[in-house]
């Protein structure tokens, strides 16, 4: 099966490789954590005499799992992070496949705490490497790039390169809608709670500790962020097809697994 679609001028079909940028949770091995956050795990459950585990007599597997979509691995995360209403992912996460940019960037030193960061000229030099109309996805791949990423534990602000807001507004102004990044947050590590590269990327209003902001706050409450992703080497920068798969949790975030699909001009 051929499947081929237009972009503005642009042709373009599938070659049928597929890329998965989810990170696998081990829930019995190493595993990538933020902020201090516990392990993902994974137990039998256990009710009445049933006990959810073919090893210990059970008659099928069934576990329990407790973990945080925000720090154990791969997340899509909506406006509802920051709101006072409870807002669920499910609202804002894309239904359909859309066009996606892959850009490489390299962090820059910023500060005297070993802090890096993603700026608005290194971001702007990235997405000039290739054009394309329709392009609501972006997906930033950091470098030097390893799959130390896979389990890396971001504990301090040295591990966790972010986003200044003059790269996050850039993107805004792209039209850019579903931002994939492979850091644990686009936000600095401890901004002392502002989220300032969150709230821009949302369209919401500069921190001010006095106030909740809530969903009519938002000008682009219906993008989303995923983070932790992992983009390994053999995908080259470029034009994809993004298929975002988000459970129905209703919940401000839930475990996502991205897949890119290769395009070929035609």
């Amino acid at each position: 099966m051929h499947f081929r679609f237009a972009s503005g001028a642009l042709q373009w079909a599938l070659t049928g490789r597929v890329h998965d940028l989810a990170i696998p949770l081990l829930f019995d091995g190493p595993q990538p954590s933020y902020f201090g956050a516990g392990a993902a795990s994974a137990a039998p459950m256990h009710s009445g005499d049933f006990v959810g585990d073919t090893r210990q007599g059970g008659s099928c597997n069934a576990v329990d799992v407790q973990l945080n979509p925000h720090c154990n691995g791969t997340h899509t995360e909506c406006v509802g992070h920051l709101t006072e209403e409870r807002i669920s992912v499910t609202d804002a996460a894309p239904a359909l496949p859309l066009l996606a940019q892959v850009i490489s960037v390299t962090p820059s030193p910023r500060g005297a705490a070993g802090e890096h960061c993603i700026t608005r000229t290194a971001t702007e030099t990235a997405l000039q490497r290739f054009a394309a109309a329709d392009i609501r996805a972006l997906v930033v791949r950091t470098l030097p790039n390893s799959d130390a990423k896979l389990t890396r534990a971001y504990h301090s602000a040295r591990d966790c390169p972010y986003f200044t807001t003059g790269a996050i507004s850039l993107m805004v102004d792209r039209g850019i809608e579903h931002l994939l990044v492979d850091t644990p947050s686009i936000d600095k590590y401890d901004d002392g709670g502002r989220l300032a590269a969150h709230r821009c990327f949302f369209g919401l209003p500069e921190f001010d500790e006095k106030k909740q902001v809530g969903r009519s706050d938002a000008t682009r409450g219906h993008a989303t962020i995923t983070e932790m992703v992992y983009v390994p080497d053999t995908v080259a920068d470029g034009i994809y097809l993004l298929n975002l798969h988000v459970p129905a949790f209703v919940l401000d975030a839930a475990p996502s697994r991205p897949l890119l699909y290769e395009l070929e001009m035609q």
